[in-house]
């Protein structure tokens, strides 16, 4: 959410910024919106404090009846305002947060490759992961299906130890740059959703509703990260506060079908390590590159191909202000002409104090005063999408998977076979 005294100031910056990042909000309505809701709280309060006055010693029966009527007046106003209230915060709730000045304009397609690893070169035709593992016995998507349906699927053998080396390895890395340990629920409520900048509910929601409660499945820690500090006012001064976690993730991936999704790359359920960070405003861009480089470092070592790129204005979720993708070499992207193509494994996204205004998340300045907090969050592992990197980039030409070394004393092998 941004400050609606920054949107009344900047009218013309705010219609740019929603035009760049493919958001069509009627501002000049919500300027019209927060002037009425103003002048009604205005007028609610000034009829209030006449009553609070008027309450003062033993009221005659004139008085009486006129503060009856003051009180039916109030009653109807507030009823007036409610209303003005639930138009504002919907147009504030869909208006996206500010974009970096260095972000390439555009939609998905535009983004800018910031640095980018030689792909893998093999003596064979590479084989993608699915039929990697299936001829392993690692995967089952046929009887996942069959339990849970399309998208569901069962990790088996060495492609469970794969997936445990991998957390296990990652929180190593993480935890060592000071970053505290967190495993969190795996459901949160959806004011918290709503907060962090997801949809809980419509046609347009990734997310998993839990029926007949306030609770939804959360899609990354990300959600119940931001949640961790809601209302709460932190001390900042000795520095941000910076965790790793540990969950489940769910995301209905409507739509989400055909070669882009085969196989592990889209899916409805995974393992996750998020890193999240809440610093001062001054401290966010600083604390965005060590998030990338946290996730460079993770890849370099799993001695992936990678290039990092710089999302386009229009392909930027409503919280970011920024964000870098990390995408690793994929022989499942190439189709029919074998080459591959890159894929995302990670995302990191500095959503300045977008998220901490929804959920009034503060810090305390050393003079005494409060203001918002910056967020960030950026993906360390993930189950799904490594995996995909691993397999397919360190295939053998016999269809074994070579191990990474640094996977090597979490996994206790070599190679899969």
């Amino acid at each position: 959410m941004l400050d609606i005294t920054f949107i009344r100031d900047n009218i013309e910056i705010i219609k740019e910024n929603c035009k760049h990042r493919n958001v069509t909000i009627d501002i000049d309505r919500l300027i019209q919106v927060d002037e009425l809701r103003r002048t009604k709280i205005s007028e609610v309060e000034e009829l209030r404090a006449i009553r609070k006055a008027g309450s003062k010693g033993k009221p005659t029966s004139e008085e009486i009846e006129r503060m009856r009527t003051l009180g039916d007046e109030i009653k109807q106003k507030e009823i007036e305002l409610a209303e003005i209230e639930t138009e504002y915060t919907e147009l504030m709730m869909r208006m996206p947060n500010l974009t970096h000045p260095t972000t390439p304009l555009g939609g998905e397609g535009d983004f800018k490759v910031l640095e980018e690893k030689s792909v893998p070169e093999f003596s064979f035709t590479p084989k993608d992961h699915e039929e990697l593992l299936m001829n392993l016995d690692l995967l089952d998507f046929e009887r996942g299906t069959k339990v849970a349906g399309a998208k569901f699927y069962f990790v088996k053998n060495d492609l469970v130890r794969l997936n445990q080396a991998l957390i296990n390895y990652g929180i190593d890395v993480v935890t060592a740059h000071g970053y505290e340990l967190l495993e969190t629920p795996d459901m949160a409520k959806n004011e918290i959703l709503e907060g962090i900048g997801f949809n809980p509910r419509g046609t347009e929601t990734q997310i998993y509703s839990i029926e007949n409660t306030n609770l939804s499945l959360i899609g990354t820690a990300e959600i119940t990260l931001g949640g961790y500090h809601k209302d709460e006012i932190l001390d900042l001064n000795k520095g941000p506060k910076k965790y790793i976690a540990l969950s489940h993730c769910f995301r209905t991936e409507a739509g989400a079908y055909g070669r882009e999704s085969k196989g592990l790359y889209r899916v409805h359920q995974f393992t996750k390590l998020e890193m999240f960070v809440y610093c001062k405003p001054e401290d966010s861009e600083t604390l965005h590159q060590e998030l990338l480089a946290i996730e460079k470092e993770i890849c370099d070592d799993l001695e992936l191909s990678y290039r990092v790129i710089d999302i386009a204005s229009g392909d930027l979720g409503g919280p970011a202000y920024r964000k870098f993708d990390i995408e690793a070499w994929m022989a499942m992207k190439g189709g029919d002409k074998k080459s591959g193509e890159f894929g995302e494994i990670t995302s990191t996204s500095n959503c300045t104090d977008y998220q901490a205004r929804r959920l009034n998340i503060r810090y305390r300045t050393k003079t005494g005063d409060t203001h918002f907090v910056h967020t960030l969050n950026g993906t360390a592992v993930v189950s799904s999408r490594f995996p995909i990197a691993i397999v397919e980039q360190h295939q053998q030409a016999d269809g074994t998977i070579r191990i990474p070394k640094v996977l090597k004393k979490y996994l206790g092998k070599e190679i899969i076979s």
